[in-house]
């Protein structure tokens, strides 16, 4: 299909597209007003991770093409639990700590998005705010009837924990009810005509659209993102030492940036596309290096992503640090570090102080496979205790893992 529309072409060349409810409908749209269009996120810890970032870059497209993004923070929902993918009920946090959470996730956004009063600019809304004001008796008797069991049981977030057997709440299984209500408070009070979300929101976002249709008979749109996995099939965002944070406080920009260098071949040019403003026809050669030569655009990506996310001086930190880890045999300045209090430490210790084990079995592991090295020596002894006489000791765990021990 031919697009007429900035904001959907831009989608679609870019790897954004997986579903619309209405293609031609949205495409008319957007070439022929502003389109307020918004993703919501929950505030459930003090940064969102990579999984998040596709979402994110999609309202910086929206922009981009000319129409205004809403973010919405799930104050409210952050109450109840959204079970879509999970297995297992959230835990319940105070309102004090969401609304913490709330503003350190607002810092990337700012890096991304341009905030303002004008008609494309970015703005920040809490659903709390109408949530926390909507009455049980009123949300029975307005938008219960709206609703069928028989219809919620089918989407595959409920299925998916019912096929295994494992609790669903009543409170958790209002969620999709709630976001559904967003959408049409979003429409009326933000003229909002557009839903965005990965795969698996498309249930939540159709029940909006619906929703909306039948109380106020405003034709709104929703459009979803292909489930992102990594090319061997890992979930976006998670690594075996875990979250990829995209805030600064939850991890260090040289872990940021590494995460990006270490991108599988098979990657580079999907993610370019995806969370760089790089050209197409400057990917499509990216992408077309082979062999060993695949590592600058490797670089490149790393770069990009880092210093939308960071900033420029975090890339360049960053790169600085990983030529002279690899390349010049020295520690660089933007590693992860761990003070120790005594002159000494045990090489467990120290793996666990810098992230790279989350147990003393794991760090055990680790050692017996040959995997840690003490200033590039490999060490098997799993009792082995560094020396901090000289000030610091450079501690690797595999090929890509570097940091620092200093004596505190």
């Amino acid at each position: 299909m031919t697009y007429k529309s900035d904001l959907i072409r831009l989608l679609d060349e870019r790897g954004y597209v997986h579903q619309m409810t209405d293609a031609a409908g949205l495409d008319a749209l957007a070439a022929s007003q502003v389109v307020p269009g918004y993703i919501g996120f929950d505030a459930t810890a003090p940064s969102l991770h990579v999984g998040s970032l596709v979402q994110i870059m999609m309202l910086r497209r929206l922009q981009q093409a000319g129409h205004k993004p809403i973010v919405v923070m799930g104050g409210g929902t952050t109450k109840i639990g959204d079970p879509s993918g999970k297995d297992e009920s959230r835990k319940m946090l105070t309102p004090e700590i969401i609304k913490g959470n709330i503003a350190s996730i607002r810092t990337v956004f700012e890096r991304l998005l341009t905030f303002g009063d004008g008609p494309t600019d970015a703005i920040m809304v809490d659903n709390d705010e109408w949530l926390s004001q909507l009455g049980y008796v009123e949300l029975l008797r307005d938008v219960g009837p709206h609703f069928t069991v028989n219809r919620m049981l089918t989407f595959d977030s409920v299925k998916l924990r019912l096929e295994r057997e494992q609790p669903l709440t009543f409170l958790e299984f209002n969620y999709m009810i709630l976001q559904a209500y967003d959408f049409r408070e979003l429409a009326l009070r933000h003229a909002c005509r557009l839903q965005m979300g990965g795969s698996d929101q498309w249930g939540n976002i159709v029940n909006g659209i619906e929703l909306t249709r039948r109380m106020n008979g405003i034709e709104l749109f929703g459009l979803t993102t292909p489930l992102l996995t990594t090319a061997d099939g890992a979930k976006m965002g998670k690594t075996a030492s875990g979250a990829v944070w995209l805030n600064e406080g939850q991890l260090p920009a040289y872990d940021f940036w590494q995460y990006w260098r270490n991108t599988d071949d098979r990657d580079v040019g999907r993610f370019l596309r995806l969370f760089t403003d790089l050209p197409l026809d400057e990917i499509a050669r990216l992408e077309a290096l082979e062999g060993s030569e695949i590592n600058a655009a490797k670089v490149v990506l790393a770069n990009e992503v880092t210093a939308l996310v960071r900033s420029h001086e975090a890339a360049e930190t960053a790169e600085k640090t990983a030529a002279a880890t690899f390349a010049g045999g020295g520690v660089g300045d933007d590693l992860p570090t761990f003070d120790s209090p005594d002159m000494e430490l045990g090489l467990i210790d120290a793996l666990i102080g810098l992230g790279f084990a989350a147990s003393r079995g794991e760090a055990k592991r680790l050692i017996a496979g040959g995997g840690a090295r003490v200033n590039g020596n490999q060490v098997r002894d799993d009792a082995f205790v560094i020396s901090l006489d000289g000030g610091e000791a450079r501690i690797s765990a595999g090929k890509k893992k570097h940091g620092i021990v200093r004596a505190g």
